[in-house]
């Protein structure tokens, strides 16, 4: 199966200016790979690298050491040592993202905010707005609420306004940074389909997700990061 992501080696620490200069290594040598149309998670305690390794995955860390491997354009892209131009573009057409918070211009409305991914891939207006009034449909969004800017929504309605965001374009690679953690039992059954239809369309799915049933609904295979006094190892497990 071709591989969307290959990492190697990859080592990330960090120095605390604040607190003497004291630095600790977070990942040490940590190296997998995820196939066309796999879910895999990251699994471990807190403080075992878990966002640390998913923000490498996006370029928002630079390692000191190691390699991120992109299929992207039908090649692959180091996202390590690539130009911030081409992580621009990286980012643009192949990974999509969708972290715990919603960070977006304020007085922004809601639709404005989803459809903004299809519209800077050239996806016409029409087709970006039937695509965000879908997605928001689905993850039970108010129609009232949809031309008011979702920085004055309760936490949960931001969080899927954000899981809308990230799923308007079909990425050929998703990371996922507990999607599911502020939301009730009904629209977590629905992020756990949208997931399940990114992978079947042959996305490529790194997660972080502490609900153990949504995990065991949409993994594949777990990469288990364990904490150690001065690195953290992964080691491949079955989900």
């Amino acid at each position: 199966m071709t591989a969307m992501i290959r990492v190697d080696n990859l080592c990330k620490g960090f120095t605390l200016h604040n607190q003497g200069g004291v630095s600790y290594q977070v990942l040490n040598q940590v190296s997998f790979s995820v196939a066309r149309g796999e879910c895999v998670v990251l699994d471990g305690p807190s403080g075992s690298g878990k966002s640390t390794l998913l923000r490498s995955l996006y370029a928002n860390y630079k390692p000191e050491s190691g390699r991120v491997w992109i299929r992207h354009n039908d090649s692959e892209i180091d996202l390590v040592s690539a130009l911030p131009r081409d992580v621009i573009d990286v980012r643009k057409h192949t990974i999509g993202y969708v972290s715990q918070f919603l960070r977006v211009i304020p007085r922004v409305s809601t639709l404005d905010v989803v459809m903004e991914p299809a519209r800077r891939l050239g996806v016409s207006r029409e087709d970006s707005l039937a695509r965000a009034q879908d997605l928001l449909t689905r993850l039970n969004i108010p129609e009232r609420l949809w031309s008011l800017a979702p920085s004055t929504f309760s936490g949960g309605e931001q969080q899927r306004v954000n899981i809308a965001r990230g799923f308007v374009v079909d990425y050929p690679v998703l990371l996922l940074d507990e999607p599911t953690a502020s939301l009730d039992a009904g629209n977590r059954d629905v992020v756990v389909d949208l997931i399940r239809g990114a992978r079947n369309r042959g996305s490529a799915i790194v997660g972080i997700f502490h609900d153990a049933d949504v995990r065991n609904r949409v993994a594949d295979r777990a990469i288990a990061l364990s904490a150690r006094k001065t690195h953290v190892a992964a080691e491949e497990t079955q989900a």
